[in-house]
């Protein structure tokens, strides 16, 4: 019987990337293609909703290439639950992870694949430069990193992004892990095993916009902060202690003063209505955080489908034709 070379999967989250896409897919072939024969491979490209062109362009390739893969979910469900589809139909011994907009250059894979060959079960990609990245997308980038380590108890590697290899045994242990407000390069730290940081130079996007607005970096930053972390509840309550504590001993200055000096005026109308709404919007932040805590356990409670798949081609499975079932229309 004859050495079976491992699989190597591939897996890209597509969200309106029609004008990169064809440039990304023969730069990604052509480095797949250089592992050969030591490596097999499956490139398995997760449509998030797109509403352009793009799953037009991917049936295309798929026709064309059999280690291709497509999955179109039936909506825009998120970059990482896009990723999570494509994990959860992956069959490869080492999967890498990689966005399709050539901002995470392909050619990184074989040295990635070097480091999972001496034994690291993941291998991140750190970013070194960002080019293409403003100011202030720099500078808020390390102070959420900063920010997480010190409020969670797993660190995640700075300027570490989504783009990177793990092992079988990792993507596995994902595969269970199915919390709705996913935030996976904090999942991966959190799953442990031996892990391998790989610097690189981020380049600008080869054609088209950022997918990421102001709103869906906030969104991504609040899952990181708050699905691996109760600090901001115990903040919250021990701020709340300490407003306590200096109210408390204020009240015990002013009755002394008043016991000593009964004839002197309290004054300071101007300084006590600023105590007040500091204290007020201090309560509302921290019922906002309680909220928000709140609210994730209600929508875990639900237990819906993470994404819902409208079709599938290229698998081995004769999904090419699984597509979402349309009623029957009475005549």
């Amino acid at each position: 019987m004859g050495f079976e070379p491992p699989l190597l999967s591939v897996i890209i989250p597509v969200y309106f990337e029609e004008q990169v896409i064809d440039e990304f897919y023969h730069r990604l072939k052509a480095v797949l293609v250089g592992l050969k024969p030591r490596y097999h491979h499956e490139v398995i490209f997760v449509n998030d909703g797109s509403s352009d062109s793009s799953a037009e362009i991917l049936r295309r390739l798929c026709e064309k290439d059999l280690s291709l893969r497509v999955i179109s979910l039936s909506r825009n469900f998120g970059h990482q639950i896009a990723i999570t589809a494509g994990l959860d139909h992956s069959s490869g011994d080492a999967v890498v992870v990689i966005d399709g907009d050539l901002q995470d250059p392909p050619e990184i894979i074989p040295s990635m694949v070097e480091f999972w060959e001496k034994g690291y079960s993941v291998v991140y990609g750190v970013r070194k430069e960002r080019e293409g990245d403003n100011f202030f997308k720099r500078l808020t980038a390390k102070a959420f990193y900063r920010l997480i380590n010190w409020l969670s108890s797993y660190r995640i590697p700075p300027d570490s992004g989504d783009f990177r290899l793990m092992d079988r045994i990792v993507v596995d242990v994902l595969k269970e892990m199915t919390e709705e407000s996913r935030y996976l390069r904090g999942m991966i730290s959190w799953i442990g095993f031996s892990q391998k940081g790989l610097e690189y130079k981020r380049d600008a996007r080869h054609a088209g916009s950022t997918k990421y607005t102001l709103k869906k970096m906030t969104k991504f930053a609040l899952d990181g902060l708050v699905s691996f972390s109760d600090k901001p509840l115990r903040l919250s309550s021990n701020f709340g202690l300490l407003i306590t504590l200096i109210s408390f001993v204020a009240i015990i200055i002013l009755v002394i003063n008043k016991i000593i000096n009964p004839e002197a005026t309290i004054v300071g109308w101007t300084s006590l209505l600023v105590i007040i709404l500091f204290l007020g919007g201090i309560q509302l932040i921290s019922i906002g955080v309680l909220g928000e805590y709140i609210a994730r356990i209600f929508r875990e409670t639900k237990r819906r489908p993470l994404y819902i798949i409208a079709e599938k081609y290229g698998f081995s499975d004769g999904a090419k034709d699984r597509r979402l079932k349309k009623k029957p229309t009475s005549s």
